[in-house]
């Protein structure tokens, strides 16, 4: 016997990604009550990460309302192994076969349900967006990915783990990629790297890919940057459109948040290169940078779901070992 969670449950949700983790103390109904952000950690270390910023968030909610929080949610980038709640390959990340949810439940008393950072945004985009059209979401930020939908559900392939946009090769001659390929999208087109060009074309650090898009106007070594990463970003969405012709495109993340001066070039970009496929209509998600970690709030509250009624343990009740 299984129980919808109660109106009055709250659950964490984390997306950690190369450079922040954003977190959260949500309620049923996915509103923020408590939030936080801190800069990442490459390799097993991020776990203490996620652990403390837990911590903190679960400090919020003191005394009875501690038992209001009946799960967590945490998704991260790359090849995950959810049933066990294990990071196979983040390559961003530098994790190889690392357990992330067995520590934390242990950590804070609860269940907690491992996912991809894209695939949970890309739900929760199509969750908010409201409509039955069959939507391409492409999450932007340090990694480059997405989410295909048919008839509404999300495809997902043989792996379970369909997607990987920001590793399509687009320029063959282009730099080495961490995953080991050449002219991977991310490697021209994620925040990363289009910070890394304009520092190695003006000698310049910059505080992210934002202040990159505010310098397009009057910078033309940041407008050459600005559009070469859209140029990449229409070869690769010309070809999926070519492939399977989505309802439409949906941007999240990050470098989402760069509106009208990121979906206008692209669409012209696109329309440039696509001579067989149409062009869909490419919209903003109001998610923006916050899309993963409202995706990591619904795979709380789907677990929370599943646990059984009468359960006074929910560790034990999933399986694992004390």
């Amino acid at each position: 016997m299984t129980a919808e969670p109660s109106s009055t449950s709250l659950v964490l949700a984390f997306d950690v990604g190369a450079t922040s983790v954003k977190a959260a103390v949500l309620d049923a109904n996915l509103e923020v009550l408590s939030e936080s952000r801190r800069p990442s950690r490459r390799g097993p270390g991020i776990i203490e990460v996620i652990g403390e910023i837990g911590d903190e968030l679960l400090d919020t909610v003191q005394g009875v309302e501690r038992t209001r929080v009946v799960a967590a949610g945490v998704v991260v980038p790359g090849l995950i192994d959810k049933a066990a709640g294990v990071s196979l390959r983040a390559v961003n990340l530098d994790l190889v076969d690392c357990p992330i949810g067995e520590p934390l439940a242990r950590r804070w008393g609860i269940p907690v349900q491992v996912g991809h950072d894209v695939e949970a945004a890309g739900e929760a985009v199509h969750r908010s967006a409201g409509t039955r059209e069959d939507p391409f979401v492409v999450v932007l930020g340090t990694g480059i990915a997405s989410v295909m939908f048919v008839g509404g559900a999300p495809v997902r392939g043989v792996s379970g783990q369909a997607g990987e946009l920001g590793h399509m090769v687009v320029r063959p001659d282009g730099t080495l990629c961490r995953c080991g390929a050449r002219g991977c999208l991310e490697g021209i087109a994620g925040a990363h790297a289009i910070v890394r060009a304009y520092r190695d074309g003006t000698g310049h650090q910059v505080e992210g890919a934002r202040a990159v898009v505010e310098r397009v106007a009057t910078d033309p070594v940041a407008a050459a940057v600005w559009q070469g990463a859209i140029n990449a970003l229409a070869d690769a969405l010309v070809s999926v459109c070519t492939l399977t012709a989505p309802g439409s495109i949906i941007l999240a993340g990050g470098l989402s948040d760069a509106g009208d001066a990121l979906v206008g070039p692209l669409r012209t970009a696109m329309t440039e290169r696509s001579h067989v496929a149409t062009v869909p209509p490419i919209r903003i998600s109001p998610l923006g940078s916050r899309a993963g970690m409202f995706g990591a709030g619904h795979l709380a509250l789907d677990l929370a779901a599943r646990l059984p009624a009468e359960s006074t343990s929910p560790i034990a009740e999933l399986g694992l070992r004390r």
